[in-house]
């Protein structure tokens, strides 16, 4: 088990660096270009497999213990660790990771983006992969620290030198917000680990806060807090995302919004809940009020992009929605609830499958039409995907009724819990206040179900009746990377306990301080 969650984060490291290197010749193919594009597969593939095995070796008995844990001393100096290891927290986002990361590459394989060079695309791919798993992999302050930077050079190049319109503005802004919050994060995670004494994020959560005093906790959980909420995103910290979105090839939209997004509300349960318990209960109420401005705030902008005449972007209209999705995660936090927590990490794994499904379906959209202008699919060009493209058209709609919170599919139980967890909030935190937090929460998923159904009849029914032309169905390798997301989406929403199995006695450990 130990190797296994190595292998899991040092793999795409290594396999990053060997995609730069010459094909051997047996490897080479007809077009040298597919050689490491299947090195990708490869690589992404076997730690798939790693990822897959590190679930099934877990002991799913005791979900609350650090399990396969590494630690071994970095920096003796600063008394830097390289600890690993996972418990019911960590491993879905782990195995959502690794999933999404290998869909990603063997949907490359076939449709590579447009971009300078295979190797470099590839590499990339594999760094983010690296830094995505180490977050949540690291049991070391710093070494958090460091594993969610690393993703920030990956994603800026496969935005800037893969992407679509708008693209070099695009990574500019994407690097400069997250890298300005990482800097106060940083000071954040300083003081913690100096004040503390430590930076083992395992002894920190045990401590649970009783070794900082409350103004230190206060301090650590703004500083680190901003820096989390840039990449969750939260509002008004999002403006990155619709642009970054927009731009990003398909893949890159995938990745960003599937697992990017995680690492930002991970860090928030990981570290700020059980380090600075004090800190976090002063700031719940401010930041449940910016969760729910932002979902109220995603589904107002889709609904003005959704509208007839306004030339809104498909892609942008569903980075839009993702801020609208993060903050039902983020209020299921701000409750310190088990109840809203749990919710947060369903939510976070749900949002994961659907979105990426969703980015995944309108990239396709956009590789059949040229656009994924909303006017141009559902007017000027006849476009109605229930009559070109009956099985595309089909799965579109299944994912947009996923993403409004279907009861049956994984959207809704996460958005649920959230909002139960909301209204009893943690003894401390204002109910009146809460409530009125839950009741703006509801009031979002029925502007969810409004601009969803909206995008459901514009684009697979279309608004003209004219005569409308055959269109390229699902391919097989399009139906291969999609299927395994639209089918997690239904068995987590049947069967919840797979995941709530996984999470609750972790959950109801970290907010106990440590104690079972």
């Amino acid at each position: 088990m130990q190797f296994l969650l190595a292998f899991v984060v040092v793999a795409p490291l290594l396999g990053a660096a060997a995609a730069l290197l010459p094909a051997p010749p047996g490897l080479k193919g007809r077009d040298p270009g597919q050689a490491v594009l299947r090195h990708g597969v490869t690589v992404t593939g076997a730690v798939l497999l790693a990822a897959l095995l590190l679930a099934a070796g877990f002991d799913h008995g005791n979900p609350s213990r650090m399990q396969a844990t590494t630690d071994i001393s970095w920096i003796p100096a600063l008394d830097v660790r390289i600890h690993l290891g996972t418990d019911g927290i960590s491993l879905p986002l782990l195995v959502l990771t690794a999933l999404l990361t290998f869909l990603c590459a063997l949907h490359s394989y076939f449709k590579l983006p447009a971009g300078p060079s295979a190797k470099g695309f590839v590499a990339l791919v594999l760094l983010l992969e690296s830094g995505t798993l180490a977050t949540f992999a690291v049991l070391d302050l710093l070494l958090f620290f460091l594993a969610f930077e690393m993703v920030l050079i990956p994603m800026y190049f496969l935005i800037a030198r893969w992407g679509g319109d708008r693209k070099q503005p695009a990574a500019w802004k994407f690097i400069l917000y997250t890298l300005l919050g990482s800097v106060v994060m940083l000071l954040g995670l300083l003081l913690v680990g100096l004040k503390s004494g430590t930076f083992d994020m395992v002894a920190l959560a045990t401590d649970n806060g009783r070794g900082l005093t409350a103004s230190v906790q206060v301090t650590a959980v703004l500083a680190i807090g901003v820096g989390l909420a840039v990449k969750t995103p939260m509002w008004p910290l999002h403006s990155w995302l619709p642009d970054a979105h927009t731009a990003a090839p398909t893949v890159g939209s995938v990745l960003l919004a599937g697992v990017l997004l995680k690492m930002g509300t991970y860090g928030f349960v990981r570290i700020l809940l059980p380090v600075a318990p004090d800190g976090m209960r002063t700031f719940a109420p401010y930041l449940a009020a910016f969760a729910v401005v932002g979902i109220i705030y995603g589904s107002l902008a889709c609904l003005a992009l959704v509208r007839p005449g306004a030339r809104g972007d498909l892609k942008r209209l569903i980075a839009y929605s993702s801020v609208g999705h993060m903050g039902f995660v983020l209020l299921g936090i701000a409750t310190m609830t088990p109840t809203g927590v749990n919710g947060a990490l369903f939510a976070n794994i749900a949002h994961g499958l659907i979105t990426g499904l969703l980015f995944f379906l309108v990239g396709a959209v956009k590789d059949r039409y040229g656009t994924a202008d909303l006017d141009t699919l559902s007017g000027a060009t006849g476009a109605a995907l229930y009559g070109r493209a009956p099985r595309l058209g089909g799965l579109l709609a299944f994912a947009a009724i996923a993403s409004l919170g279907l009861p049956g599919l994984a959207g809704f139980w996460g958005e649920m819990l959230t909002l139960f967890g909301a209204f009893d909030p943690a003894e401390g935190l204002s109910r009146p206040a809460f409530l009125t937090y839950m009741s703006l929460g509801a009031l979002g998923t029925l502007l969810t179900a409004a601009y969803m159904l909206m995008v459901v009849r514009r684009v697979c029914m279309g608004g003209n009746r004219g005569q409308a032309h055959a269109l390229a169905d699902i391919q097989r390798y399009e139906l291969a990377a999609w299927t395994p997301l639209a089918a997690l989406t239904v068995l987590a929403g049947l069967w919840p306990a797979v995941l709530l199995g996984l999470t609750d006695p972790a959950v109801q450990k970290l907010l106990a301080g440590g104690k079972s």
